[in-house]
């Protein structure tokens, strides 16, 4: 037993051996890597491109990219970028498959929850 008392603090608390829990994604995005996808972001932005990679908190890598505008804007080149996962409301294929749609709750690290709309083929 530790001899400074309290109830972990900084350390973690309960987690004594050390082993954090691996996080999981609610989606396996494999099926889209180098292939193009369109993403939409809270606040109504719209981006297709290729996706290069991601990570568990759904980070994405994308490649190609293009902004789109839906009030007529031309679009707007962005080329090799990061997403960030807690903006992401919406990750669908643009090959122009309307297949399933699926909705999830995620939480993220700042403990405030986000609804994503995720497409899939058929």
């Amino acid at each position: 037993m530790s001899s400074r008392g309290g109830r972990g603090g900084a350390r973690g608390g309960g987690n004594q051996g050390g082993e954090r829990k691996k996080r999981e994604s609610i989606l396996n995005l494999a099926q889209f890597v180098d292939k193009s996808i369109r993403v939409k972001f809270m606040g109504g932005r719209e981006a297709t491109g290729i996706l290069k990679g991601y990570d568990q908190l759904m980070n994405l890598v994308m490649d190609d990219v293009v902004e789109e505008y839906e009030d007529g804007r031309p679009t707007r080149s962005l080329g090799l970028v990061v997403l960030r996962g807690p903006n992401i409301v919406l990750v669908s294929p643009t090959d122009g498959s309307s297949g399933k749609s699926f909705r999830s709750s995620i939480q993220t690290d700042q403990g405030q929850g986000a609804n994503i709309w995720l497409f899939f083929r058929n």
